[in-house]
């Protein structure tokens, strides 16, 4: 192949614990796919990905669901895929579902939920089940404007606890309130 048939191709980088990096360039340069190789989601052709540590990644929100279980039981179902017991859960249940402000609608399936609740759960989620790597790609933008603060603030204290977060997006001031370091992507490269 070309070098242009690759999405991703020579890109190396190294994030150390508690750096928050940011992955910016036009549509297709390749920023998904290089955070969903890190994900473990796609495989490089070539090279190596080593992630040291609980990744979580806020790709699609709520891609994980059950659409036919509660908000709650959906909670319980991702909290076990990530390793946690059901003592470890029901300890962060509460908080989760304050965070995402679902308190009256946590017992109802998620297929009755609006895009904006699915992501808010979904984000509430993620950031509650400890993660040392948190992969985020434009999920950032869904909800409304006192949400979006409340989750830069939240990722803020991720940070302050040496979570390291690889952020992609398109927006300027996201990438500035959250970054110190944004890495161009261009054709893959």
């Amino acid at each position: 192949r070309t070098v242009e048939s690759f999405a991703v191709n020579y890109v190396s980088i190294v994030l150390e614990q508690g750096d928050a990096i940011a992955l910016i360039g036009r549509n297709g340069s390749g920023k998904s796919t290089l955070l969903k190789m890190m994900n473990g989601i796609v495989k490089p052709d070539a090279g190596r990905i080593v992630m040291d540590g609980r990744v979580q990644a806020l790709i699609n929100l709520g891609a994980g669901f059950n659409p036919a279980l509660s908000g709650l039981d959906n909670i319980y179902n991702a909290a076990a895929l990530h390793g946690f017991n059901r003592k470890e859960t029901k300890a962060i249940v509460e908080e989760v579902i304050d965070f995402a402000e679902l308190e009256d609608f946590i017992e109802s399936p998620v297929e009755t939920y609006s895009s904006g609740m699915k992501a808010r759960l979904g984000f509430a989620v993620a950031v509650h089940l400890e993660p040392n790597i948190l992969l985020i790609d434009e999920i950032l933008a869904v909800g409304d404007a006192a949400f979006q603060n409340k989750c830069f603030t939240r990722l803020e204290e991720l940070k302050a606890a040496k979570v390291s977060i690889v952020f992609v997006s398109h927006s300027q001031s996201a990438v500035i309130k959250l970054c110190k370091k944004a890495i161009w992507l261009h054709k893959g490269r």
